[in-house]
């Protein structure tokens, strides 16, 4: 391995003796290049990479502040240090405003100090070089940055857009995205109405990057979760000493998201002392921190959501009723999943491929019996209780296909799924053949679905479908039904043997 390059000096002086005297003091240290004369020393640094030069002030023919302002005026970027014997205050002064010296070192000098002074000296010259090197190439950078913040910026207002809200032609959900995308486009305060999990802060994602100020930032913030003593920091901000453990300044969420948009996610929590200084902030546009005498001047759009009847708690006295009505322009409701079960195959599947991407998964889908039992469940956690199940079952997966012994058996056991959704039933009946045919594949399809949702036990889905043992087997034989054998060992309930 090469060694480094030790940094070159210059030493000027026009006495032999002290050239001599400090060459040995730092050949040790760095490259030393001598001169005697003003003259020989800038024809070194036109032929040499030099990175400081150490001239004395009095010599014959040029002085040291003559051949340090000429340094000056060629080489700027080499570091200049005086050696001199003399201190008057206007060779001082003319040095440092001529020649602009990096320092100077009174005689006697001590080699310690004078080390100690060049290795300085030399380092701030790497530094200088690396800040001038990177300089460049920031401001060649600089357009390449600006592009892919470009970029990313679109993607973003492409993937929060209302068209990418998975949902079903026929949705329920359609009416709230309608109503949201024309709020969008107008800077009013937006109030989202809705259970836990139905996916408001995506709609409000969506007003935020569809509007005007989708290139400035977008803050969220749980207002049930953080405790009403600290939500009026957490939002206005507050001051050094304000309060026990305010140790520094703090700028809250409103403040960050100037210009931009913050979503205040269940408004219905926070206390009615700070629902006015809210109230006061949506109509004058004005917070004044905590501890702090003064206001300022943010402009923020405001989203809020609650999972609460608002309009009954405004009524009732429990929320403030004006600032429901500055909120509540024009409301926007996300219905349940339970009311938009059309939505649930396009939900699972975009789920499923979130979820597969994230695990670095490979599952093509569902099958349908699958898709049937999730849609004949009544979700009363919403998506997130959706995703969550789907999660599950990728996790105890073992082929390429989610198929249904793989759901959560308080799922299967629902009372929406203890007979087949409509759709199912229609596929039966419209299947055509004589009226015995359609009522055995209906049978057939009754003692599987129990099956599996007694995990394959079949003593229990004899006794719910009122069979003995025998004749519960003599119909599997019959419709050629296998038996969910692999759900059972998953869930833990071994199916029970054969007699």
């Amino acid at each position: 391995m090469a060694d480094t390059p030790l940094p070159a000096i210059l030493v000027v002086d026009d006495e032999h003796l002290s050239v001599e005297a400090i060459k040995r003091t730092l050949e040790d240290d760095f490259e030393v290049f001598t001169a005697t004369s003003g003259a020989e020393a800038l024809s070194i640094l036109e032929n040499q990479w030099i990175q400081l030069v150490l001239c004395d002030q009095r010599m014959q023919g040029m002085s040291g502040l003559e051949v340090l302002s000429e340094v000056r005026r060629r080489w700027p970027e080499v570091l200049r240090v005086i050696i001199t014997g003399y201190t008057d205050p206007n060779d001082i002064i003319d040095l440092v405003n001529k020649a602009g010296i990096y320092h100077f070192i009174s005689k006697p000098w001590h080699p310690e100090e004078l080390l100690l002074v060049l290795k300085n000296g030399t380092q701030l010259y790497k530094l200088q070089r690396e800040h001038d090197r990177l300089s460049v190439e920031l401001k060649l950078l600089g357009p390449s940055v600006q592009n892919r913040l470009d970029e990313q910026r679109r993607q973003l207002r492409e993937g929060f857009n209302f068209d990418n809200i998975v949902r079903s032609p026929v949705s329920p959900l359609n009416a709230a995205c309608d109503m949201a995308a024309r709020i969008a486009g107008f800077d009013v305060p937006a109030l989202i109405l809705g259970e836990t999990g139905t996916g408001k802060e995506l709609i409000a994602r969506a007003i935020h990057y569809c509007s005007l100020r989708s290139d400035k930032p977008f803050h969220a913030v749980n207002c049930g979760a953080i405790p009403s003593e600290l939500l009026e920091s957490e939002l206005f901000g507050h001051r050094k000493g304000a309060f026990t453990g305010a140790h520094a300044h703090r700028i809250g969420l409103l403040e960050q998201a100037h210009e931009g948009t913050v979503f205040l996610d269940e408004i219905g929590d926070i206390p009615q002392a700070f629902q006015v200084k809210l109230l006061r902030f949506l109509q004058e546009g004005e917070i004044r921190p905590v501890g702090s005498n003064s206001t300022l001047r943010v402009d923020v759009r405001v989203i809020a959501a609650t999972n609460r009847d608002i309009a009954r708690e405004a009524a009732a006295g429990k929320f403030r009723e004006d600032l429901y009505y500055r909120l509540a322009i024009s409301p926007i409701s996300i219905p349940p999943l339970r009311e938009r079960i059309c939505d649930v195959p396009s939900l699972a599947n975009s789920l499923l491929e979130r979820v597969t991407a994230r695990h670095d998964i490979k599952i093509s889908g569902f099958t349908d019996e699958a898709l049937d039992r999730l849609c004949a469940y009544p979700w009363p956690g919403n998506v997130r209780e959706l995703e969550n199940q789907i999660t599950r079952m990728v996790i105890l997966a073992e082929g390429r296909i989610l198929s249904a012994d793989l759901i959560e058996p308080h799922i299967l056991r629902a009372d929406g799924a203890q007979s087949p959704p409509e759709p199912l039933i229609d596929r039966f009946i419209g299947e055509g053949g004589l009226l015995r045919d359609r009522v055995e594949r209906m049978e057939a399809r009754i003692i599987r679905e129990t099956l599996i949702r007694n995990r394959g036990n079949k003593s229990r889905a004899a006794e719910e479908l009122g069979l003995s043992r025998v004749g519960l087997r003599a119909k599997l034989l019959r419709y050629e039904i296998e038996e969910p054998v692999k759900l059972s060992l998953i869930s833990g309930d071994a199916p029970d043997d054969d007699p």
